[in-house]
């Protein structure tokens, strides 16, 4: 392999980053998508979570349904669960149960009040949350 001049390299880290900020939706969205197959899951949220070393990673908010209980047996099975079906690269690294996820009326789970919350910055308008 040649060596890359300082703009090659930067042109690769910025596709890299450009990359990843594209993949962190589809991945969410994919994650989310596999823990609702689970019998447990009633209902999953995912959010892209700043990290200094990766630029992102996953999160995964998870609603049972009645009769499971929230433990960490259940947590590593859905996180085990994850990581069989999407890969280890890109499966959440975290997982967080929840009573209920924020929703608008017609049932869209909000991703961003998910995130806003978990990093602690303002919610934006929520007049079409749903009223829990």
């Amino acid at each position: 392999h040649p060596e890359l001049s300082p703009a090659g390299q930067a042109f690769l880290e910025g596709v890299f980053v450009c990359l990843q900020e594209a993949l962190v939706p589809f991945v969410a969205d994919a994650a989310a998508a596999q823990a609702a197959t689970c019998p447990a899951v009633a209902e999953a949220g995912v959010i892209g979570k700043p990290d200094p070393i990766a630029g992102e990673t996953v999160k995964v908010f998870i609603a049972l349904k009645p009769g499971y209980a929230a433990d960490t047996l259940l947590q590593r099975e859905l996180l085990g669960f994850a990581r069989q079906r999407l890969g280890a690269a890109v499966a959440p690294k975290e997982l967080e149960f929840r009573r209920s996820l924020p929703k608008t009326r017609s049932g869209k789970i909000m991703r961003r009040v998910l995130k806003a919350r978990e990093l602690g910055l303002p919610e934006g308008d929520t007049s079409t949350l749903e009223e829990t």
